[in-house]
Parts: C-alpha cells; structure tokens; sequence
C-alpha cells in the first residue's frame, strides 16, 4: 500500500509505508546518536572539570566544562552552513551519513586525551579544540535529520515527528547516555571512574557511527528533495540558480531566521538547563550516588519521550502557534519552582517526579519546534534554513549553564540561580510564541510556490 503525500506537486513517487518508518527512525536516530555523544560530557562533567580545568573553587571547573560544551554549540552554526547547504544541494541523506561518522569519531579520540596532571595547560587547549571540531558535525546532523523525517512523512502525522525527532531523539540519545553512565559506573566504581571510567565513556562514540552506518544503508531521499531536484535541472538548463546560502540571507527569509532564533534560543535554554544540567544538579548539589542518578535520568528520558511525541502531535491538532504558547505559560509557572523543590526534598522518589516533570516541561516547547521551522522555509533552503535556525538558538542556549555556573556565588547557590534564569528564558519565549505567524501545512504550500515559479 502507498501512501500519498497531498499537495505535493510534481511526478515524485509517494514513498512507501516502509520507507517512511525507515525515515522517521533513521532522523530520530540520528539525532539521538549525536545527542548520546554530547550528554557523555555532561555526565562526566564534575571528573572533566577536575581533570581538564582544575580549580579550587568546585562551580568554577563545572563552569570550565560547560564553556566546552558551549564551544560545541557555537560552532554548530557553521556545521549547518556547511552541510545544510552540501544537503539542499546533493542530499539529506549523503549530508547525515558524513556528519554522523564524524561525530562519533570525534567523542572517541576524547578518550584518548592526556590530562593537566600528564601535559599540563596543553591538556585543555586541546580539549577544546576537539569539541570545535565536534561541534561541526553536530551542526552537520542537524540540516539533515531535522528536515529528512519530516519531509518524509504525510500531514497528519508531521508534529508527531516532530516531537519524536526533536525531543524523542533527546530523550533516546539522554536514555541511551545514562544506561553506559549506569555500566561504566558499575565497572569502574569510586576512584576507578576518574582514571579509566570517563574514558570509556567516550570511546563508546564508536558505536553511534557503527550504528548510524547500518541503520542510513537502507534510507531513501525525501520525496521533497528529489522533486525540488527536478526543478534545479529545469533552472540550470535555463542558467537560474541561486546558492542555498544566499537565498537564506536575503531579506524575506533573514527576517524569518530572526524571529526563529528567539524560539530557539528560548527553548534550548529550557532543554540544557532542565534535563542537561540535571546530572550536574544530583551530582554537586544533591550528591546521589552513581547508580541512583543514572536510574533517575534513564526513566525521565523515556517517559519525557513519550510526552514529546504527545506534545509534537497535538501541534499538528491545534496548531504550532497555540502550542508554543501553552506550552511557554505552563513553563513560566513551573519550572522556576521545580528546582527549589529538589533542593528541599531528600527523598529519591519525589526527586524523581520532580526530575520527571523538569524534563517534560523543559522539552516542551521543542517538541512541535523542528516542524515549525521546516515550514518557515521553502524545500530548496529548508535544511539550511532549518540546520542555522536552530542552532544558532541552540548555541546561544546552551550557554546558559556556563552562566548559571558563573553567576552561582557557591554550589548552595545554584538552585535559586537556576530558577532565575529559567523564570527570565520562559518570558522571552511566550515573546516569540506570540510573535510567530501559525504554519501548518506550509511544506505542500511552499513545494507548490516553488513549481510555479520555476
């Protein structure tokens, strides 16, 4: 049985049921893969920090490690120019494929890093110099698994993508990170764990470009790639064509990007200072052993899943629009407590609803974010468009814990910081949800005005 995709012009074949299963697994893999060899570093933060920015001030060496892990998303951007235009141009697929390998290649070598107490000042510079490399390819996977997935599907199903790929991918790459915390944990108890733990822990980057080899061998191009193909060989045989990267920084579109990035700043802050500086929270402030935090986060990854892919599906219900701005009211008067809450309670299990519902609020407004910036731009611009959206955003974003760090006189400090800052990003998020346009089922729309005009 086929199934259609209406709306969409042109002679593309509608692809297969299998196909699409095919791609919405393969973006939300590939996303969870490349957020799997991120989170490795947020959960061995508190040993990175000793062993690489060694301080006597603790906040100070976690403020170290998140400066890195913010290197990472600041050269982001330039991945997703880089590969958003190699996929606007020659493939989602071919675009994935390389940044993925590159990616995992890239976390193991961390493993094979000298420390201070070896080399010395050398030991952080070059550090950082391997998560700018990283970064490029985490970029890279942004342009092409967050526009290939849902491309690929019909209508009615793209907010569920969505949040599976958005905040799925999330809760799968945090899921899958916290299960080798738990076995390297386990294998390498107390002190072991700062010798030979850390390192294992990032050698296992290994196994996401093994598993993103085999599970692209059988991905098909999305079918609205391939008929905007159709259309660049009709422009080039007339001698029209415009690079992806000058399209998107005209004027229409730069505008588009502007009012994107105040959505994705806003929701990235969320995403990092929920479910990404959670281990750091049970760690330094909570001091939860091992095994307890990683059993806290594998379950809130898989159930903020769950809620994801909920969120993503009623945007395609009740719009992208009113979702953003429920979403935001509900975060404003949530989250900024939920952290006081933890820091009150010693009790594993109300630590973990807490930690439960950080994470589902927190990744709630990204949940129908991926979609809705699909739709902001038409299918020859859409992964660059898409890929620097939201990493720009993310980029920005995910400096918040560096500055939650720093701004925290001392590690008592940090819950009530933490609650500042989340109470200041979700004001500037219901700005944004109030200022976009509602999009659903631009895609069909955009494929049909770029027919006409070619």
């Amino acid at each position: 049985m086929e199934t259609t995709l209406k709306g969409v012009s042109g002679s593309t074949a509608a692809p297969s049921n299998h196909s699409i299963i095919i791609a919405a697994a393969a973006s939300c893999f590939g996303w969870a893969l490349d957020l799997f060899d991120l989170f490795v570093l947020l959960y061995v933060a508190p040993v990175v920090g000793k062993l690489f920015f060694p301080s006597g001030h603790p906040t100070l060496s976690l403020a170290g490690v998140y400066a890195s892990f913010a290197v990472t998303l600041l050269m982001r951007p330039l991945g997703s120019a880089l590969f958003g235009s190699y996929a606007d141009r020659h493939g989602r697929k071919r675009a994935m494929q390389i940044a993925v390998f590159g990616v995992g290649i890239s976390t193991a070598v961390f493993g094979t890093l000298p420390t201070v107490a070896q080399v010395g000042i050398v030991a952080p510079i070059i550090f950082v110099a391997l998560r700018f490399v990283q970064g490029v390819f985490v970029g890279g996977v942004v342009a092409s698994s967050h526009t290939i997935g849902t491309e690929s599907v019909p209508q009615r199903w793209r907010g569920a993508i969505s949040g599976l790929i958005g905040g799925g991918g999330a809760g799968i790459g945090g899921l899958i990170a916290s299960v080798v915390f738990f076995i390297t944990s386990s294998l390498f108890p107390g002190p072991q764990f700062e010798v030979w733990g850390w390192r294992v822990m990032f050698f296992t980057g290994l196994l996401t470009s093994l598993v993103g080899a085999l599970l692209f061998a059988r991905l098909e191009e999305s079918p609205f790639w391939k008929e905007q193909q159709a259309r660049r060989a009709a422009r080039r045989a007339a001698g029209k064509q415009a690079s992806p990267l000058r399209t998107l920084f005209s004027p229409p579109h730069r505008r588009v990007m502007l009012v994107n990035i105040i959505l994705t700043t806003t929701s990235g802050a969320g995403y990092y200072l929920c479910s990404g500086y959670m281990p750091t929270f049970f760690k330094v402030v909570k001091h939860l052993p091992n095994d307890v935090t990683s059993t806290i986060l594998m379950t809130t990854g898989l159930l903020s899943m769950v809620a994801a892919v909920a969120i993503g599906a009623l945007s395609e219900r009740i719009g992208r629009r009113p979702t953003f701005i429920g979403a935001g009211f509900v975060r404003l008067f949530s989250l900024p407590v939920l952290y006081l809450l933890m820091t009150q309670t010693s009790s594993v299990p109300l630590l973990w609803c807490y930690a439960l519902l950080l994470s589902i609020v927190g990744g709630a407004t990204y949940a129908p974010l991926l979609i809705f910036l699909n739709e902001r731009f038409p299918t020859s611009i859409r992964a660059s468009g898409t890929g620097l959206s939201w990493n720009i955003g993310f980029a920005l974003g995910g400096m918040m814990p560096t500055f939650v760090s720093l701004f925290a006189t001392d590690v008592s400090a940090l819950p009530v910081t933490l609650s500042w800052f989340l109470f200041a990003i979700a004001v500037l998020f219901l700005v944004g949800a109030f200022i976009v346009p509602e999009t659903r089922g631009n895609l069909e729309t955009a494929s049909r005005a770029e027919a006409q005009e070619a």
